[in-house]
Order: structure tokens, then C-alpha cells, then sequence
């Protein structure tokens, strides 16, 4: 049995960097300390890109993995970024993460868990907003509404339409993918039956001028065999010609003694 290719010392590099970020996102980092993720996951980007130029790189499912992770940890950290819940959980809802383990001692991919730790910690933070705008709301109801609390309930309402208009342009731009995507398979659809129809009639085209060359070669053939019993018979005719004419010849005009 030949013997397993050693791990190049770059994807062990890139493993144990990719387990160190993976920790690092799952913990609740402060946000001073949020400059050393991205800086990691900057590394991680450099890796991973010398290690698919790498002379002997990994499988590419295997490969295509260390990506997803990557792509991942990055999407993670632009959402942190975002300045409300529901945007956060928004983009939160289109981060894909690993499928596999990084490491053998994980049961159940990190990202994974990552991803829904910070589904979780969103949805907290919606559901926190929504409670104190309605708090806020039944203060102004009762007339207790202080000062700040008043301005804290007309930031929250313009927070949640920002959010309803964000919703409904999100919504009219998918609206509008799908319909191009749409008219983009009807054409594709028109083109390839039309290129199914020339093709058809490419090849009807193609048998009737095979058939018309097969019935000429058929032609031409028989026509050279006639000419060519015709010359045998020719040269049959002018050999006996020239073999009675001898003959007479030398009859008629005997040796001279």
C-alpha cells in the first residue's frame, strides 16, 4: 500500500490559524478587540490563496471548504459592522458555513456553531428593540414619556422604517432578479431550439448529400469498369489483328534462299 502524501506545512499553517479564528468568533469579543479577527482572517485570505497556488495542494473539495470557512469569518465580520439587529440578522441569514469539522476533535463545525451563536444574538437584540419600542410606545400612551425617552421612541420608529423600506427594496430587487432570470431561460430557450432546428436540418442536409454522393460513386464505379471491358476487348481485337496479319505475311512472301 504506498504511503499517504505528508500535509504541506502551509495547510497545517492555515489550519491551526483558521482554528484560532473560529474560537476567537465564537467568543464575545469587545469591540476594541475586533481589529485582531479581521487581521487574522486577512491572513487567512494570504494562506489561502499561496496555498492553492501550492505545488502540492490539497484536494479541491478540500480546498473549496478552507473557502467557505474563510468567506465565512469575513461575512461575519461585515455584518458586526452593520449599525442595527435586523440588518445584522438579515446578513446573517445569507452567511453559508463549513460543512465539515476544521479539526478532528470537533464533533460539529465551528462556523456552524458560530453561525447560529450569532442568529441567536441578533434575534436577542431584535427582540430587546421591539420590547422598549413597546415600552416606549405605552409610555406615550400614559403621558410618562421623559425627554430622552422621547427621543429614544422617534429613533426607533425611524430605525424600524428604515428597516420596512430596506425590506421592501430587497424585496423588489429579488422580484426583479427573478424576472430577468426568467426572461434570460426563455431566451435561452428560443436559442437552443432554434439551434436544434438548424442542427436537424444541418444533418437532413448532410443524408441527402451522403445518399447523392454514395449513388455517384455507384455511377462513376460501373461506368469505369465498362471502360475498361471496353479496352480489354479492344486490345484482345488488335493483337489477334496483328498475329493474323504476320501470319499472312509470311504465307504470302516466303524466305529467300
Amino acid at each position: 500500500m504506498a504511503a499517504a502524501s505528508p500535509v504541506p506545512r502551509s495547510e497545517l499553517k492555515l489550519v491551526r490559524l483558521l482554528t484560532r479564528c473560529e474560537a476567537l468568533a465564537a467568543e464575545r469579543r469587545h469591540p476594541e478587540e475586533e481589529w485582531r479577527l479581521e487581521k487574522y482572517v486577512a491572513a487567512l485570505e494570504e494562506m489561502l490563496l499561496a496555498l492553492k497556488n501550492h505545488s502540492s495542494k490539497p484536494a479541491p473539495e478540500v480546498l473549496n471548504e478552507y473557502s467557505r470557512k474563510v468567506d465565512f469569518l469575513k461575512g461575519l465580520l461585515e455584518a458586526e459592522k452593520l449599525s442595527s439587529s435586523s440588518e445584522k440578522a438579515l446578513a446573517n441569514q445569507f452567511l453559508a458555513p463549513g460543512r465539515n469539522p476544521t479539526t478532528a476533535k470537533e464533533r460539529v463545525p465551528a462556523t456552524k456553531t458560530v453561525h447560529l451563536q450569532a442568529k441567536a444574538r441578533y434575534t436577542g437584540e431584535m427582540r430587546s428593540e421591539l420590547f422598549g419600542l413597546e415600552d416606549a410606545k405605552l409610555r406615550k400612551r400614559t403621558g410618562t414619556l421623559l425627554p430622552d425617552e422621547k427621543q429614544s421612541a422617534s429613533e426607533l420608529d425611524a430605525v424600524l422604517q428604515h428597516h420596512h423600506s430596506l425590506q421592501e427594496k430587497l424585496a423588489e430587487e429579488m422580484l426583479h432578479l427573478a424576472r430577468n432570470l426568467k426572461n434570460n431561460t426563455l431566451v435561452a430557450q428560443n436559442v437552443i431550439k432554434q439551434d436544434n432546428q438548424t442542427l436537424s436540418h444541418s444533418l437532413r442536409l448532410a443524408d441527402q448529400n451522403f445518399e447523392k454522393l454514395k449513388d455517384e460513386s455507384e455511377r462513376l464505379e460501373q461506368h469505369a469498369k465498362k471502360s475498361v471491358n471496353w479496352l480489354l476487348w479492344l486490345m484482345l481485337i488488335v493483337v489477334c489483328f496483328i498475329f493474323i496479319s504476320m501470319i499472312l505475311f509470311i504465307r504470302i512472301f516466303p524466305k529467300l534462299r
